[in-house]
C-alpha cells in the first residue's frame, strides 16, 4: 500500500460497531476475500471489465470492488449498487472502511457494493486513475484568486489551462480517458449485476450518481428492480448544454447563501451573533476588508497564512452543502468579523480544497472536472465565449461566480472526448420498474427544478420531496419520512404516493449544540456528493 493511498485509507475511516472480517466465496469472476482493512467486515474484490464495450472480447480495465454482506435478520434480496457523485467519487474505499455502518437499513436486506467507477481509484497509480499532479490553489480547476473581469489575463489563464490539461493527460492513467463516460460506467454496473449474480438491479445514487443511475435506466431499462435518484439532476441538460446547468446550479448556490443569512438574521445565537438584523451585507462588507487587508489566521497550525475575499467566498460555497454545516460556517465567519481568520481557513483548506495537514490533496479536485470535460458538450477552442460567459457570471452572481465562465474555458480548451458517451434520450418505458427520484427544495448543487425536468423526461418516474435545504435527503434530516420511503421502496419496491413531500427536521443551530446533535444521529462524514465543492450533480 503507498504512502498516499495509507494516507486516503486512514481519512476515511469511520468509527462504531464494525464487523469481523470472513471471506467470500467466488462469483461469476469475482474473487471475494477480506478486505486489507478488515476490521470493517468488508470482502473487497477486482473487476476486469471490457476496457471498450465496443471490443468486449479485447483489453480488460481492472475496477475495485467491495461489498457488505447483508446481516440480517430477513431474508437477502440481493446486492444495492450506489454512487455518492463527483463524477469522480470512488465507491469500493466506503465499503471496504465502514461496513455494515455505510447503509445500516438496508445492509441488513442486500449486500451493499461499492464499485469504483473509471478514473477513481485512490491509488493514484493504478490504471484506473484520473490524476493531475497540479497545486490545485495555484493551478487547479478553482485556483485563487478566482477570475475577474478586474484581474483577467487572458493569455496568462489560457496558459493555466493548458498547463492543468498537460499534467492530467501525463499523469493519468493511460488509454483511460477516452472510455471513461458515464455509459461505460453504466456498462460496467450492468457487467457487475450479472458478476453478483443478480437478475435485476437494484442502485441507490447520489448527486452526480443521479446521472449515472439514469443513464442506467435509459440503457437497460428491463435490468431495473429498484433505482432511487437521490439530489436528482437535470439529465439531458447537464450533459448536451452544460453552460445552462452550471448557470443554474450557481443561480442556487447563491440562494441558498441567502438562507442562512436570512436564518441568521431570525436568530443570532444559532449565528454566533455575526451581523445584526442584515448579516449579508456584513458578510459582503467583511469580504470587502479581508480583500483589502488579509486577516489573519494563527490558529490554524497546518496552514497559518492569512484569509482574503476569495477564502470567505468559497468558505460560503462550502456550507451550503449541508444545513448541520451552517453554525460552524456563520461561527467562523464571526470570529474572522473579530479579526481571526482561522477557522475560515480550515474550511477552505478541508472542504473546499480538500487538503489534509500534510499538504496533500484530495484528488477528486481534478476528477470531477476532467471526467465531465470527456463527456459534457462544451463548444471547443472558442475561447471569447467563455470570456463573456465569465463577465456574465461574474455580473450575475456577488459571490459563486467561480462555478461558471471563466472557470469553464478549461471545457473548452480539453481535447479528449470519450468514445462512447450517451446524451439521451433519457427515457423509461412503462413496462420498466418505475425509479424514484428524491428532490430537496434548496438543494444548491442540483437545483429541484432540474430534478422535476429529469422526472418530466423519464416519463415513468415518481418524485419525493423533501422540504428543506442542503444536497440529497437520504441520511439528511428527515428519518421520519425521507429515509423509511426510500427504504421501503429499495427493499419492498413499494413507491411512496403522488406528490408526497416531507418537512426536513435539521434546526440552524451554534456549534456545539450541532456538534451534540451530530453525535447523536447517523451522518456520513465521508460522503463526496456532501464535500463542499461545487459541482453540477456532485
Amino acid at each position: 500500500m503507498s504512502g498516499l493511498r495509507r494516507l486516503l485509507v486512514a481519512a476515511c475511516v469511520v468509527g462504531g460497531g464494525l464487523l469481523a472480517a470472513a471471506p467470500g466465496a467466488a462469483a461469476a469472476g469475482l474473487n471475494w476475500k477480506p478486505c486489507a482493512f478488515a476490521d470493517a467486515g468488508a470482502q473487497c474484490a477486482t473487476a476486469h471489465v471490457p476496457r471498450d464495450y465496443d471490443h468486449p472480447n479485447g483489453d480488460k480495465l481492472d475496477l475495485d470492488v467491495a461489498k457488505s454482506p447483508a446481516t440480517g435478520p430477513g431474508k437477502k434480496i440481493g446486492s444495492l449498487f450506489f454512487n455518492f457523485g463527483g463524477p469522480g467519487a470512488p465507491a469500493a474505499p466506503y465499503v471496504e472502511f465502514n461496513g455494515a455502518d455505510l447503509f445500516p437499513v438496508l445492509n441488513q436486506r442486500f449486500d451493499i457494493v461499492g464499485m469504483d467507477p473509471r478514473g477513481t481509484d485512490i491509488d493514484l497509480d493504478s490504471e484506473n486513475s484520473v490524476y493531475c499532479n497540479t497545486d490545485p490553489e495555484t493551478g487547479g480547476f478553482y485556483s485563487m484568486p478566482f477570475t475577474t473581469p478586474f484581474n483577467l489575463d487572458a493569455g496568462q489563464l489560457i496558459r493555466k489551462d493548458k498547463r492543468y490539461i498537460s499534467n492530467c493527460i501525463k499523469n493519468s492513467a493511460p488509454n483511460l480517458l477516452q472510455h471513461a463516460s458515464t455509459a461505460d460506467v453504466a456498462r460496467d454496473l450492468d457487467f457487475m449485476r450479472k458478476a453478483v449474480g443478480d437478475d435485476k438491479m437494484t442502485y441507490l445514487g447520489f448527486s452526480y450518481g443521479t446521472f449515472l443511475g439514469a443513464t442506467y435506466a435509459s440503457l437497460f431499462p428491463g435490468k431495473m428492480r429498484a433505482v432511487v435518484l437521490d439530489g436528482a439532476l437535470d439529465a439531458k441538460t447537464y450533459i448536451n448544454r452544460p453552460m445552462q446547468g452550471l448557470r443554474e446550479q450557481t443561480s442556487a448556490v447563491e440562494r441558498a447563501i441567502g438562507r442562512i443569512w436570512q436564518a441568521c438574521a431570525s436568530d443570532q445565537a444559532a449565528c454566533s451573533g455575526f451581523g445584526g438584523n442584515d448579516p449579508w451585507l456584513a458578510f459582503d462588507e467583511l469580504i470587502d476588508r479581508a480583500d483589502a487587508a488579509p486577516i489573519p489566521a494563527p490558529g490554524y497550525a497546518p496552514d497559518p497564512r492569512p484569509i482574503k475575499g476569495d477564502d470567505l467566498r468559497a468558505a460560503a460555497f462550502s456550507a451550503i452543502y449541508a444545513k448541520q454545516n451552517w453554525g460552524d460556517f456563520t461561527q467562523a465567519v464571526a470570529q474572522a468579523d473579530k479579526g481571526d481568520g482561522s477557522a475560515i481557513r480550515k474550511q477552505v483548506d478541508e472542504n473546499w480544497y480538500g487538503r489534509d495537514e500534510t499538504g496533500a490533496y484530495d484528488p477528486i479536485n481534478d476528477r470531477y472536472p476532467v471526467l465531465s470535460a470527456v463527456e459534457q458538450k462544451y463548444r471547443k477552442g472558442n475561447v471569447p465565449l467563455y470570456l463573456q460567459a465569465g463577465e456574465d457570471c461574474w455580473s450575475e452572481y456577488d459571490h459563486t461566480y467561480v462555478n461558471c465562465g471563466y472557470t469553464e474555458l478549461f471545457y473548452g480548451l480539453w481535447p479528449i472526448r470519450a468514445q462512447d458517451r450517451f446524451t439521451g434520450p433519457f427515457k423509461v418505458p412503462k413496462s420498466a420498474s418505475t425509479p424514484l427520484v428524491v428532490a430537496t427544495t434548496y438543494d444548491p448543487a442540483t437545483p429541484y427544478r432540474g430534478s422535476r425536468k429529469l422526472v418530466r423526461d423519464l416519463g415513468n418516474a415518481r418524485l419525493l420531496t423533501m422540504l428543506g435545504d442542503g444536497h440529497t435527503a437520504y441520511g439528511s434530516g428527515s428519518p421520519d419520512c425521507i429515509d423509511p420511503k426510500i427504504e421501503d421502496y429499495l427493499i419492498n419496491r413499494v413507491l411512496p404516493p403522488a406528490g408526497t413531500k416531507c418537512r426536513q427536521e435539521v434546526p440552524f443551530t451554534a456549534p456545539t449544540e450541532a456538534a451534540a446533535k451530530r453525535a447523536k444521529t447517523r451522518e456520513l462524514q465521508i460522503r463526496p456528493h456532501t464535500r463542499p465543492l461545487p459541482r453540477i450533480g456532485r
